[in-house]
């Protein structure tokens, strides 16, 4: 099987955002595509299945990152606007069926990618902080 560009590759929500994430409010939005010939955005809609393409930001909630930028974008594939779980200010959302597509940045000359999913959930666990190490019977 050769990869082809565009290429989605199945991956677990937990794999992606090991420490949860956070939608940022209001974030939610129809994606647009641009049309450089014409200079004009219409309603963008997906590649593989045709259907609708919103939008939303998270701040990722991983303690590695420190100070680097925590805000990514996942795309949501569904036929309406997704609803956030419970309507809270930076409430905590789970993506269902997530994919990563790669890709080469061609403007930092950097491998990126993208992020998609079928829908938006309120997460039905917590995630703790991992158990201290225990010091060897001393």
């Amino acid at each position: 099987m050769a990869l082809t560009n565009g290429m989605r590759f199945s991956v677990r929500f937990e794999d992606v955002f090991p420490a949860g994430c956070v939608l940022v409010p209001g974030s939610i939005a129809q994606a647009e595509d641009y049309d450089e010939k014409s200079g004009k955005r219409s309603p963008a809609k997906d590649k593989v299945t045709g259907g609708r393409v919103w939008q939303c930001r998270v701040m990722d909630m991983d303690p590695e990152l420190g100070a680097k930028s925590r805000e990514v974008s996942v795309k949501i594939l569904a036929d309406v606007q997704p609803v956030p779980p419970t309507g809270q200010m930076f409430e905590p959302v789970e993506f269902t069926n997530m994919t990563v597509t790669p890709y080469l940045n061609e403007k930092t000359r950097r491998l990126a990618y993208s992020l998609r999913a079928s829908g938006m959930v309120k997460p039905n666990n917590v995630r703790s902080a991992p158990a201290p190490a225990k010091d060897g019977g001393a």
